[in-house]
């Protein structure tokens, strides 16, 4: 699986600098990982994400971390049954954290983006790093959206002009304002582009 994972590596195209900078980390990183997707693995370990939309009102799924104490997208760490597939990780995470019943959007199986960034030491674990790859995820039924309360202090749907207006870090406005998103929503008819905030990655 590692191998199949280098590979998605490779294949896949940054948007930005920073976008490359992280994609070449975790290209040098991964064959020095014993274990890449669990966190016994203690400097860093490659985690999920996703952003989750709702087709219907072209909203976005955001949680507010409650160890981070920010709004993030939905995500997290891989499960020995996701055998190594990035992609199932994304959405295990996302249907526990939301509640809802999502599926990967018909033109975007591979990341639609990827990111290095630091998690700050805790009482329970030292400062680490997460090797992020995200995916987009549909949500079948947004109403069954939920609060999963043992990590979070809020969910909600959020327009995307909403979102860029609550979130300040810039990988998370990169990933709401990505090509991928775009060219899926070209190819699967999904989203309203003009709900895109104009100008693409802007910081």
């Amino acid at each position: 699986m590692t191998a199949h994972f280098a590979a998605l590596l490779q294949q896949h195209k940054p948007s930005d600098d920073d976008e490359a900078h992280s994609l070449v980390v975790m290209r040098q990183i991964l064959p020095g990982l014993q274990q890449p997707f669990s966190r016994e693995q203690k400097d860093a370990h490659f985690t999920g994400s996703a952003v989750v939309v709702d087709p219907n009102t072209y909203r976005v799924a955001l949680l507010h971390h409650a160890k981070l104490n920010r709004w993030l997208q939905l995500g997290g760490h891989a499960e020995p049954a996701d055998d190594g597939v990035i992609s199932l990780t994304a959405l295990h995470e996302a249907r526990e954290e939301t509640g809802c019943a999502v599926c990967p959007h018909d033109f975007a199986h591979t990341p639609i983006d990827v990111d290095v960034h630091l998690i700050p030491v805790r009482s329970d674990e030292p400062a680490h790093y997460h090797l992020d790859v995200r995916f987009l995820l549909i949500a079948e039924d947004p109403d069954a959206l939920s609060l999963d309360t043992k990590e979070s202090l809020a969910i909600k749907w959020f327009t995307f002009a909403d979102a860029l207006a609550l979130i300040d870090e810039y990988p998370l406005r990169r990933l709401l304002t990505h090509s991928g998103l775009k060219r899926a929503s070209v190819m699967g008819g999904l989203f309203n582009l003009g709900l895109f905030v104009a100008g693409g990655n802007s910081r």
